[in-house]
Order: structure tokens, then C-alpha cells, then sequence
């Protein structure tokens, strides 16, 4: 299943699963765990360590959840001289331990250290630091599965929070990619390399690198409920993949060679940081007919297109060459912005017919010889 066709099924899958989530977060207190829990048959657990979770994602309480509000705030009826120490100690600039977390999801439930997220969010806070263990759905849905392989992924690479795929399948192809950077790195340092360290390498020297020439394209734009990530996977697989027809600009091949590893050099080699150039020119002819007696209108019309550097009244099968210079980003075909221009030339009365010409190559001469 490729990238291009989107998966409604696993939207719906998603929207449903989120409803259920949503329904034990009442107005009056935070989510309770347990009740999510039951409602994603979340059994099987995992344990993370400590990591950096955003505030935000922290939502609901194992045990105490009806002591604050939507907001995570204690209710006005409940007064907690602890709570009153915790303030202060963050005032003072006194370091907090890490609290304790179980995991639904993307969701967060505070098992220990609710006066410590309940002040830090307060003092809005973004970030703390938190002991997590991570429940999994056991529902077979297409969304329940996507995030098993995220979370299998995070686990073995450690790339928590970095990789977002919406398609089922995706996670074991990048897995992959790193296994082989894996086994590339160990060849050059002539000794065993951890997965972990190489994921780490992949993402700084071959992941970003490759996402910023994917944005700096704005090819996102076009994919809107895709996700860079998808994105990444999917050009990555098509370049560095034989046999694989692929729906791109050809001109890719000048940033992104055939090899992954060759990439990464060629990336490291780089004099600037700076993501490169991703606008190229491409000319092509469009040759129309038009119906009698409107060549001169369908003339002043085409040329007022800021694409047409050239159009010529000429006899024949055609009456108007046309000569178009367009800009496209790398990742575009020529028959793609071409055939946008095209189809605005269709649109002007009185044209009948038009043929597109994109030649291979080009020879000019900045001043015409006498």
C-alpha cells in the first residue's frame, strides 16, 4: 500500500479510539487511567525509563484523578500543605525528582507526584521528567497496530517522539535502514556497533538531512494528511530501492544519490548546513490550434501568462507556438508543472487543441549571430 493512497479506515479506527479516550475525561476532573485503561484493553506493559514527557500530554491520574479539575488543578475543596511546599521549592529554584507515569498511547497518567505536575503546570511548565511505563492496546484496529510498531521502533532504536508514520508497515522499513547504517558504521570503525548509537547517527546524518530537502520542497504541501516522516520513508524506499517506479522529478538524483550511505557522505561533505537549492527552470513548447478567427485573442490571453516568454501566429496543423519557462521544485516532474500551465491555456476561448513539447536537452545563445 503505497504513501499516496490514504488510509481511511485507520482514521476512523483512530477518531473512534480517541472518542472512547475522551469519554472518561469529564468536565470536572482529569482522565482516570483506570477507566482508559479498560477501554483499550491495555494489559501488556513496557518499560521506558526516564525520560522528558511534555506536560501537556499529561492528562489524567491512576488514583486521584477526581481531586483536580479538566485543567489539572486541585479543586477548591481540597487544600494540600504539601502542594504549598512544592510551589515553593520551585520558586527557590530547587530541583524536583522525577515523577512516575503509565502510558496509554500518547496519553500520560500520573501514578506518582501529582502535587509535582499539578504545580508545574501552574508555573506552565513545558516539560518534566518522569519514570514511564507504557501500557499497550490489545484491540486489533488498524490505529492500535500502527502504534505497536511505533512503540517496538521507539523501543529497540530509541528514537522516542522523533518518528511519526501513519501507515501500517512503515516502521519496519526504516528499522531496516538502520540495521544496514548499523552494519556500514561497524565496517568503518572495524567493530560491533549498537543499534541504539547507530539509529542516533541515521537520525542526525541521514534523517534530518533528507527531511530538510523534503520540506524546503514544500512536496508536504501537497500531502496533507501525510506526515514528513511518511514522506521520508517513502522517497527514501523509491531512491535506494531498485526497481521501483516512482512518481518524482528525476532531477532528485543530483542531491540524493542511489546510496544511502553515499548520501550521508555527501551530506557530511557540506560546506553549509543550509538545505540546498530546490527551484529549477524548465522550458517546454506548447503548440495550439484555435478556432477560426480568434487567433489574435487567444495570442493577447496566452501572453499575458507570466510562464509565456514567447508565442508565435504560425501556418500548419498548429496556429500558435508557444515557448513556457517554469519553475518546479526538485521533487516535481516536468509533465507536472507543465500540464499546470497547460490546463489554464485549455481554459481560454477558442483554443481546440494543444500538444506539449519538453525538450531533453537545450543549446541558446545569449545574442542572436547576424
Amino acid at each position: 500500500m503505497g504513501i499516496f493512497s490514504f488510509i481511511s479506515k485507520r482514521t476512523k479506527a483512530q477518531n473512534k479510539s480517541q472518542v472512547r479516550r475522551n469519554h472518561s475525561a469529564r468536565g470536572d476532573h482529569v482522565k482516570s487511567f483506570r477507566a482508559d485503561q479498560a477501554a483499550e484493553e491495555a494489559r501488556d506493559t513496557r518499560v521506558l525509563g526516564l525520560r522528558t514527557i511534555p506536560l501537556q500530554r499529561i492528562v489524567g491520574s491512576v488514583g486521584r484523578y477526581q481531586d483536580f479539575d479538566g485543567r489539572f488543578r486541585f479543586k477548591k475543596n481540597i487544600h494540600s500543605e504539601r502542594f504549598t511546599n512544592i510551589k515553593a521549592a520551585i520558586r527557590s529554584g530547587k530541583p524536583l525528582p522525577p515523577v512516575k507515569l503509565y502510558k496509554i498511547m500518547d496519553d500520560y497518567y500520573v501514578l506518582d507526584g501529582n502535587h509535582r505536575v499539578a504545580a508545574a503546570k501552574e508555573f506552565n511548565w513545558d516539560s518534566i521528567q518522569a519514570h514511564i511505563v507504557e501500557y499497550l492496546p490489545s484491540k486489533e484496529t488498524l490505529h492500535n497496530m500502527l502504534h505497536r510498531e511505533k512503540s517496538d521502533f521507539e523501543w529497540q532504536t530509541g528514537l522516542f517522539d522523533k518518528i511519526d508514520l501513519t501507515e501500517v508497515g512503515q516502521y519496519a522499513y526504516l528499522l531496516e535502514q538502520i540495521q544496514e547504517h548499523q552494519a556500514s558504521l561497524g565496517e568503518m570503525i572495524d567493530k560491533p556497533m549498537t543499534l541504539k548509537t547507530a539509529a542516533k547517527d541515521w537520525y542526525q546524518t541521514i534523517y534530518l538531512p533528507f527531511a530538510a530537502i523534503i520540506e524546503n520542497s514544500r512536496l508536504s504541501d501537497a500531502f496533507p494528511r501525510r506526515t514528513l516522516s511518511d514522506l521520508y520513508a517513502y522517497i527514501s524506499g523509491h531512491q535506494w530501492k531498485k526497481n521501483r517506479k516512482r512518481k518524482y522529478g528525476i532531477g532528485i538524483d543530483a542531491l540524493i544519490p542511489k546510496s544511502m550511505e553515499k548520501f550521508r557522505t555527501k551530506m557530511a561533505e557540506r560546506s553549509h548546513p543550509d538545505p540546498p537549492e530546490m527551484t529549477r527552470l524548465t522550458t517546454a513548447f506548447l503548440l495550439i490550434s484555435v478556432d477560426a478567427r480568434r487567433e489574435k485573442r487567444v495570442m493577447e490571453k496566452l501572453f499575458a501568462f507570466h510562464e509565456v516568454q514567447e508565442a508565435h501566429y504560425v501556418p500548419g496543423d498548429f496556429d500558435i507556438i508557444a515557448k513556457i519557462l517554469v519553475k518546479r521544485d526538485i521533487l516535481s516532474s516536468d509533465s507536472e508543472v507543465v500540464g499546470e500551465v497547460l490546463e489554464r491555456v485549455r481554459l481560454i476561448p477558442g483554443v481546440a487543441k494543444t500538444q506539449t513539447i519538453i525538450p531533453i536537452s537545450s543549446k541558446n545563445k545569449k545574442e542572436p549571430g547576424l
